[in-house]
């Protein structure tokens, strides 16, 4: 217990100089103050918001300002690159969360695009701030952000008063075209600007008629739409003067930019030089209060602490669950840890034979959904269903589907060979008998709920959270708790059915090694994931495409997953061997993943 305790108290450590650290970064040295903001907007609708402000911004000190907007199926969050280094340099800032995002209120499916997603009621908001400089507004927004910023420029047109002076789109398209199919500049005298990934899974292309892509993104800036959007909406083929990537254009009637950065779609909400690039732009089109160089960043310390609390916020979810075994109610559940399967070399055939048939069963299954219809229907919620989250909903269904693989292979490795090999289920954890099952669920009941308290109380204290990349364990309201009631079933069956695989089927010594046996199997559960990630991006940046047939999204929803898997396959196994029960490391697994995973996304209603 004593070990225990020293990996407790660093969870807490970790996770309180996580928060300390990250505000620290996100207040530049507390010179910005953050506002977690929540108002009616104009639809009568409900919107939440980070309100980034320098202190010495006033009524007499006016600063510009620029609203910021995550992509589809992210939140506010996850623009804190670009929140962090320009509220720095002296820019008021607010971070949305669109409508159906974050804990804005969601609309129908159809309605989405109503006021720019929300961006430009973010917009009017800043219009209305008295320490605002209503002649430099400026929106910008990555992917679905960037539809967001392009949707709020038409909708800025038709107002009585223009709002909007300057437009930074990253990872999407510019528009091109009018209603007639004619050349067109939407943007006027807008300064605007563009991010065009030269690997972006979805944007950069052009097609023809039949909608063939006839150029990859790497090539974008040669293709006639870039050069028109560089020459204020021109035809190209007739008209214009042909122009480079990464030379910004500060033309009489506006700045236009292309940065051509050799990166990917969701990089671009990680990448360095992203965020120079849309510093440079902000201080060429509106002048930065504080001029600080572009390559002057310090957004990537808030990304390593938060990722320092993820660690620790995992580490707590073990540490804390060990501890409470010493507790009266829970002392029942610890016991000696099983021994192991015996160690011959058929015994081990039926290891790794089992391992990579689950791997196999789960990559192919994995692409087989991607492209059946009927799930992507509801995956990006155009078909009416229960599952308002499309997107949890086909990571959930898929994990399902291997749940029930995985008992059927374990089915299958106990008939055949452990069953005549001395193989006790009841011995080995895989029947504890109800009393210790269901103290399994009330631990992980309350180390969840223990866990989650301290997310919640260094976001309300800190506005901070626990997170890297696409990976973030945040807070949320009441209703997510609803939400999660619709997927959690589909979760739990995978994560007790993989908890049992990795811990009953799998008691197999490796070199006498326990740790080794915990790696390979971390590593065999994130294999799948793993193989098919690096195969879409070999061939995307040797191709210039993603494979034919396996859409880009569907690799990019694989990274949380990787890690995912391989962090509660550790998880499950330390638990096992103190209680040799493997439900409680299921039971756990399963609701941190709903809910990292309903907090995190998009929410529609029909």
């Amino acid at each position: 217990m004593r070990r225990n305790s020293f990996w407790l108290a660093l969870s807490l450590v970790l996770m309180v100089v996580s928060s300390v650290v990250a505000s620290a970064v996100q207040t530049s040295g507390y010179t910005v103050t953050v506002k977690d903001m929540s108002w009616e907007t104009s639809n009568g609708e409900s919107m939440s918001a980070l309100l980034y402000k320098p202190n010495g911004v006033s009524a007499d000190n006016k600063a510009p300002a620029i609203v910021v907007a995550h992509g589809w199926w992210n939140n506010k969050e996850m623009q804190d690159a670009n929140y962090v280094e320009l509220a720095r340099r002296g820019y008021v800032v607010l971070s949305i969360d669109m409508y159906g995002h974050g804990d804005s209120d969601y609309l129908k499916y159809s309605d989405l695009a109503a006021n720019g997603t929300g961006m430009y009621d973010g917009v009017k908001l800043l219009a209305d701030l008295p320490y605002v400089d209503t002649s430099k507004i400026g929106v910008s927004g990555h992917s679905n952000g960037a539809r967001a910023a392009n949707f709020s420029v038409s909708i800025d047109d038709a107002a009585d008063k223009q709002l909007i002076a300057a437009v930074f789109l990253v990872d999407n398209d510019p528009i091109y075209r009018d209603a007639d199919g004619a050349y067109t500049d939407i943007y006027g005298d807008r300064d605007t600007g563009v991010v065009a990934d030269q690997y972006d899974e979805f944007f950069f292309r052009s097609y023809s008629a039949e909608g063939v892509p006839l150029t990859s993104p790497r090539d974008y800036i040669t293709t006639d739409n870039a050069q028109s959007f560089l020459n204020h909406g021109v035809d190209p083929t007739t008209d214009g003067e042909k122009r480079e990537a990464n030379t910004i254009y500060d033309d009489s009637n506006g700045i236009r930019v292309v940065y051509t950065p050799a990166q990917t779609h969701p990089w671009g909400t990680i990448s360095k030089q992203t965020v120079s690039d849309q510093i440079d732009f902000w201080e060429k089109a509106f002048g930065a209060p504080n001029a600080i160089d572009s390559g002057s960043q310090t957004w990537q310390w808030k990304e390593l602490f938060t990722t320092l609390g993820l660690v620790g916020f995992m580490i707590f979810l073990l540490a804390f669950a060990r501890a409470l075994l010493t507790t009266r109610a829970f002392a029942g559940l610890k016991a000696d840890q099983p021994v192991a399967v015996a160690n011959t070399r058929k015994g081990l055939g039926w290891f790794w034979g089992a391992m990579v048939v689950s791997a196999l069963f789960s990559g192919v299954s994995y692409v087989l959904l991607s492209q059946a219809t009927w799930i992507q229907g509801i995956a990006f919620n155009v078909v009416p269903t229960i599952f308002t989250q499309g997107a949890v909903f086909f990571i959930a269904f898929w994990a399902f589907i291997n749940g029930i693989a995985s008992i059927v292979i374990m089915g299958l490795s106990y008939l055949l060979f452990g069953r005549r090999n001395g193989m006790a289920p009841r011995t080995l954890g895989l029947l504890p008998g109800w009393r210790k099952f269901f103290q399994a669920l009330g631990l992980a009941a309350v180390t969840v709920t223990a866990a989650y308290l301290i997310v919640f109380f260094f976001s309300w204290l800190l506005k901070t959270d626990f997170r890297f990349w696409v990976v973030a364990v945040k807070d949320f309201g009441a209703d997510k708790l609803w939400i999660a009631l619709l997927y959690v079933p589909f979760f739990l069956v995978y994560f007790l059915a993989n908890s049992v695989a990795i811990n009953v089927f799998n008691r197999f010594t490796l070199r006498g090694k326990e740790w080794l046996n915990t790696a390979v199997l971390a590593l065999v559960n994130a294999l799948a994931p793993i193989v098919l990630v690096v195969a879409q991006y070999v061939t995307f940046f040797i191709t210039g495409e993603p494979i034919p047939g396996f859409g880009g999204i569907f690799s990019i929803w694989l990274f949380p997953v990787i890690l995912i898997l391989a962090a509660t396959a550790v998880l499950s196994r330390k638990l096992y061997r103190v209680t040799g029960n493997p439900y409680i490391g299921g039971f756990i697994s399963a609701a941190v993943v709903t809910l990292v995973a309903v907090t995190n996304t998009l929410t529609v209603i029909y």
